[in-house]
């Protein structure tokens, strides 16, 4: 029997989480006496390792100023979620989604570049964790685009590259399935442009849910 692998990433295509990791980016910065980058740079590096992502947005800087501003970026998470000010929605239709492709025998999956603590807390507050079968995060793996998550997440689930799918909403999400040989979706309501999506190789892209509804019931 086929077993079909659906691997979500997380930020900007499960949840939108995107006003908490600008106001936390912008607190780790501050704290570390570095201008805070603008938005638009920061929206650009989700779905990153958090020390790849100030790579990117620091990319004059040492390593240990790397490494210390994502302990910067941690505790500035920390303290905007113990202040009740952390908010990750899911996306209209998702919930549904997930459960239908749960119902129909598809796998799930998740492939993020959260750590694990923080995608734990998040599918929970869902009440969503208990539908995926592998949980892939930057805690244990390089970052995206690296295969990594993606072949574990295979291995987890018993599933050939063949008949899964990666679907994210940035270009290193589609890097990532397409270097291990999986098919890609690019999702139109996240933080990467449909264009750049195209660039990148993605398969497909789905302009809203049931778009994406409609690619998976028609996946073979």
């Amino acid at each position: 029997m086929t077993v079909k692998l659906a691997i979500f990433d997380c930020d900007g295509t499960l949840v939108d989480s995107q006003a908490n990791i600008c106001m936390a980016m912008e607190h780790a910065f501050e704290g570390a006496g570095h201008p805070p980058p603008l938005r638009h740079d920061i929206r650009r590096v989700v779905g990153l390792s958090l020390v790849e992502s100030m790579r990117v947005l620091l990319p004059h800087a040492d390593a240990k100023t790397h490494d210390d501003l994502a302990e910067h970026y941690r505790a500035a998470f920390m303290t905007l979620r113990n202040n009740g000010l952390v908010d990750e929605p899911l996306y209209d239709g998702m919930a549904a989604l997930l459960s239908k492709l749960d119902e129909s025998g598809w796998l799930l999956g998740v492939a993020t570049g959260k750590s694990d603590r923080g995608l734990i807390r998040c599918l929970d507050h869902h009440a969503i964790k208990g539908l995926f079968v592998t949980l892939q995060t930057a805690d244990r793996h390089p970052s995206k685009p690296h295969p990594s998550m993606v072949y574990q997440a295979l291995a987890d689930a018993g599933a050939d590259a063949s008949d899964a799918v990666v679907i994210g909403d940035t270009v290193y999400d589609i890097h990532m399935g397409r270097a291990a040989g999986t098919r890609t979706v690019g999702v139109n309501w996240g933080y990467h442009s449909v264009a750049e999506l195209r660039a990148a190789g993605a398969d497909y892209i789905a302009e809203n849910m049931d778009d994406l509804k409609a690619y998976l019931k028609d996946f073979a």
